[in-house]
């Protein structure tokens, strides 16, 4: 994928060929996000060829979410090794792979593997890869790239479960989950755009596969908590959401509607939240909006807990899915303004890595709290207040991280308001590394990290200041 950098001194393109790779970027997160989803329409066909039930039918779905985001510090690894583009290469034939072979399954077990495990981890290592290499190309519209990118992720879903549908119904299960094997070779050509941006030359510089010690960032650890908590409880109503309708008393094709609803909305929302987020006015207080729309998508499920009539959950679905939708598009944008170029990939790898201890716990513990009080209410009220918690936290930590920031003395070769974790890494790093641009969330030092051989000359590295972008 070539050694070569971004110029020193001069930031991201913000547009030219980065366009091409948000378009990538798009794909690659609609799939990540949307095909586990997806393939619930196989379920019952499965459960009858396979004489199963629904839950063990569904872990199929649950594996491939599972390795989408608990493989992540394997991705940050490989990224770290080879390059974005060659990780995403191999990433879509995996996930190809995996569709293929299971559409050859005569066991559950072995659904498990194919297109569980080896789908799941094809599809982190695009997803992972594609969000670094945005991050390369724009700085300035970073907000707005990032809104865009997260709107694949409804749009696919609201395409790929029709597909599925028609797929199903004219070619059964086998022919369907083969013919979605060729559809995700699609991320092989979106990993063949993610050519780096062009620079003067190669810097060769050593890194650690796999930072640990951004664990010990403050801003990093406000947002490890954030998105813990946040994952406990973000993603229930949605799965809740037609079932509840129905024991209300809703017809099968409304209650199924809802979520549609929810979708178009979180189609809107994505893209137009990015563009706010990157304006010059509020840029500097994206955590903030980001802790607001938590709060928001959190009092409106504790809100809705009584919503019984099909008026109020239209209404519901139109205020979930614009907090929904503000989540996504400013989730990895407050990151990467967090923690940086440098430890993007590791922090990003540990985060995905926690998410999947938060989506394991939370979705499955609110199934069998209904099954054992056949009530819904009590789901949404103990989802709205994790999703609160999470959004009062992260205001809370985050105004006092900054008023730590700036009431820590300025240290010999550091700037005011630096994190203790830069002390930790100047005496940890054995190898000296390449001067990045003082702006928070520069992602320009990125690509060099796949470039082979031994460092070419001792350099050293400037990590941004802790401020109200970095928090």
């Amino acid at each position: 994928m070539g050694a070569g950098g971004p110029r020193r001194g001069e930031g991201p393109p913000d547009g030219g060929w980065g366009w091409v790779v948000l378009g990538a970027c798009f794909v690659v997160t609609g799939f990540a996000y949307g095909f586990p989803k997806a393939v619930s329409v196989f379920f019952r066909a499965l459960m009858r060829d396979f004489g199963a039930g629904y839950s063990d039918t569904a872990w199929v779905s649950s594996i491939m979410l599972a390795m989408l985001y608990g493989t992540g510090p394997v991705s940050s690894i490989l990224v770290t090794r080879f390059g974005c583009r060659p990780v995403m290469l191999a990433g879509g034939l995996l996930a190809s792979a995996g569709m293929i072979l299971a559409s050859f399954a005569t066991r559950l077990l072995e659904l498990y593997l194919t297109a569980g495990v080896l789908t799941g981890l094809g599809l982190a290592l695009n997803f992972q890869p594609s969000l670094i290499m945005l991050g390369l190309y724009f700085e300035r519209r970073r907000p707005l790239a990032n809104g865009l990118a997260a709107a694949g992720s409804p749009v696919f879903l609201s395409a790929l479960s029709p597909l599925g549908q028609q797929l199903l119904e004219r070619f059964g299960w086998r022919g369907g989950f083969l013919l979605l094997g060729g559809l995700l070779l699609h991320c092989c050509a979106c990993g063949a755009v993610m050519r780096p941006p062009p620079g003067p030359g190669p810097t060769r510089p050593r890194r650690r596969l796999l930072d640990l010690a951004v664990c010990t960032d403050r801003a990093f650890a406000v947002y490890a908590v954030t998105k813990f908590l946040m994952a406990l409880g973000l993603f229930v109503p949605a799965i809740l959401l037609v079932n509840y309708a129905k024991d209300a008393g809703v017809p099968d094709t409304d209650a199924a509607f809802l979520l549609s609803i929810v979708g178009f909305v979180d189609i809107v929302a994505r893209p137009a939240c990015g563009a706010l987020a990157g304006l010059a006015r509020l840029r500097p207080h994206v955590p903030y909006l980001f802790s607001l729309a938590l709060l928001a998508n959190g009092l409106t499920d504790l809100s809705s807990a009584r919503a019984r009539s099909y008026g109020a959950l239209v209404a519901f679905c139109i205020a979930f899915g614009l907090s929904y939708g503000m989540v996504g598009a400013l989730q990895f944008e407050v990151l990467m303004a967090a923690v940086g170029a440098p430890r993007f990939p590791s922090a990003l790898g540990l985060v995905l890595l926690l998410e999947a201890v938060a989506v394991l716990i939370g979705p499955p513990s609110a199934g069998r709290l209904v099954d054992a009080l056949k009530n819904y209410e009590i789901i949404f009220y103990l989802a709205g207040s994790e999703v609160a918690l999470a959004g009062v936290f992260m205001a809370v930590a985050t105004n006092c991280c900054l008023r730590c920031a700036k009431a820590a003395p300025a240290g010999p070769g550091t700037e005011g308001g630096a994190s203790d974790t830069e002390d930790a890494e100047a005496e940890g790093d054995s190898e000296p590394l390449p001067v990045v641009a003082e702006e928070p969330g520069n992602l320009e030092a990125l690509e060099v990290l796949s470039a082979q051989g031994e460092p070419t000359e001792p350099e050293t590295e400037a990590r941004p200041r802790l401020a109200a972008e970095s928090v």
